[in-house]
Parts: C-alpha cells; structure tokens; sequence
C-alpha cells in the first residue's frame, strides 16, 4: 500500500514554474483571469476538471504556446517570455493535445526532433543525441516502428511515438495534455507508470491533465481541480478528491473511499436515479 503521508510530505514551496495573475483569452472569449499556480519541484501534478475548464489552456501558458493577456509566466525567477526559446526547449518539454506530423516522416526522424533544442552552429548531432532517442524509443516502447511512417500508425502507436519525442527532449519538466488519449489501458498504466518513474528515479517534475479521476488519485502527489476558469482546490490526492468536490466541479453524485489494493482515494459514481427514494 502507498503511503499517502509520505506523498504528502513531499510537497514543498518551491517552483521553477508558476503562472503570477494570468488572465488567458482565447479567441473573443476570456477563459480564466487573475489565475495563480505554482507548479510543484519535484513531483508529479494532475489538473483535473471538466471539459473547457481551463486545463490545456494554462499548459499551454505554462509552456509559452500561448502568451497570458495579463500577468506573466516564470520560469526560474524569469517571465518565460524574455527567457530564448531554446532555453526554455532545453528545459521544458510539452505534448500537446493533439500534434500533427510532417507527410511521410519516419517514427525515428520524429523522435530525433526532440533533440532540436539541444543542436546549435557549433553543436551537431553528436553521440549523446543518438542514445538519448534511442533511450527515449525504448521507453516508450516505439523501436520497432522506427522505419514506419507516423501517419500510417494507429492513433495509441503515434501517441506513443510523440511521447517519445518529447521525454527525447531530456527536459527537467514535462507538460502533459491528456497523454492518455488514444491508448488502451493496458498502454494507459504502462504510461503513467513511466511517468511516476521519471519522477521518482530521475526527478523530473511532471504535470498533466488526466480525465481519469482515480487515476489521477493513484499516480499524483499532487492535484490541481479547476472548474470556469479557476483553480478550486489543489493538495494531496486524499485531501482534495471528495465527493463534496466531485459534486462541485463534475456535478457528479459519488462516494470517495478507500482503494482496495492502494488506499489511494478512489470515486465510485452513484446512480442517483437508482437512489433515489
């Protein structure tokens, strides 16, 4: 059984990322405003909320896609803006919701792009960059597609190949959007798993938005709830996902108890119909 105190007492004060009063637009439409997040150093965050609530819209802040209308991003005591885009590559890698690959790229030339940040006039492609995308094929479990075209692979296969591309990166801090798209949960476990790896074994700090709420309480240190915009409620997994929360931010009646084989905090959907007198 995992230790949910020992979870908790990692979490420190200190970031290397944080939004300070972002307001974030998109389109006409203003999707959160005044919004402050530290990311915590050193552990593994899952943003959770409902559909268009904010989720991939503050990655994607947090990774400099978008720029905030208001506030800034930091990134070790910078704004993220003022900061060269390839610093910021070198050490912050993001999968995006959705990415679309080059026509007839080979897996392998995909994932060698995650090595982009780390070239430069002087600095060719070197030993190190070919055991890194080898590295990172392995870990994602891509080799043996490494001559296949992306565009000719399921959608669980590209999946797992644009993760290879960004854990190639070899940044200190992942950004995550719904990683588990497209994957069964065979593939999902075995993603998440990797995660919590890089985290516990190499430190990487991890955020990502999961929609899986249970597997968000078994794999987080920390959790972030948003819900119009805001960030409603973030902590350890134990004290954040309760069915008073579920309820608030899901609209969904539940009961949280006790997973049976971690005792992690786990949510059990009620039929409120069936319940009801």
């Amino acid at each position: 059984m995992i230790d949910s105190v020992s979870r908790t007492t990692r979490i420190g004060s200190d970031s290397r990322l944080e939004a300070r009063d972002v307001t974030l637009v998109y389109g006409d439409r203003t999707i959160s405003r005044d919004l402050r997040f530290k990311v915590p150093d050193g552990l593994f965050t899952v943003i959770v909320g409902p559909n268009a609530c904010g989720k991939s819209t503050l990655l994607r802040a947090l990774a400099r896609i978008i720029r905030p209308d208001a506030g800034h991003v930091v990134l070790d005591g910078k704004e993220i803006e003022r900061i060269p885009a390839r610093h910021v590559a070198r050490t912050l890698g993001l999968l995006p919701q959705s990415s679309v690959a080059p026509d007839g790229i080979t897996v392998a030339d995909l994932v060698a792009r995650g090595r982009y940040p780390h070239q430069s006039f002087l600095q060719r492609w070197s030993q190190a960059d070919e055991d890194a995308v080898s590295w990172a094929m392995r870990t994602a479990r891509v080799e043996a597609l490494a001559e296949r075209a992306v565009d000719e692979l399921s959608g669980g296969q590209r999946q797992r190949v644009w993760i290879a591309m960004v854990l190639a990166q070899e940044t200190p801090l992942l950004l995550l959007d719904e990683p588990t798209t497209f994957l069964d949960i065979a593939h999902q476990i075995e993603l998440l798993n990797l995660l919590r790896d890089l985290n516990r074994r190499q430190g990487n700090t991890v955020v990502a938005v999961l929609h899986d709420l249970n597997q968000a309480c078994r794999y987080a240190d920390h959790i972030v709830a948003m819900r119009d915009g805001s960030i409603v409620a973030e902590g350890n997994p134990r004290s954040v996902m309760t069915a008073e929360l579920v309820k608030s931010v899901f609209g969904l009646a539940a009961i949280v108890i006790d997973d049976p084989v971690t005792g992690d905090p786990m949510v059990v959907p009620l039929d409120e119909m069936a319940t009801s007198p």
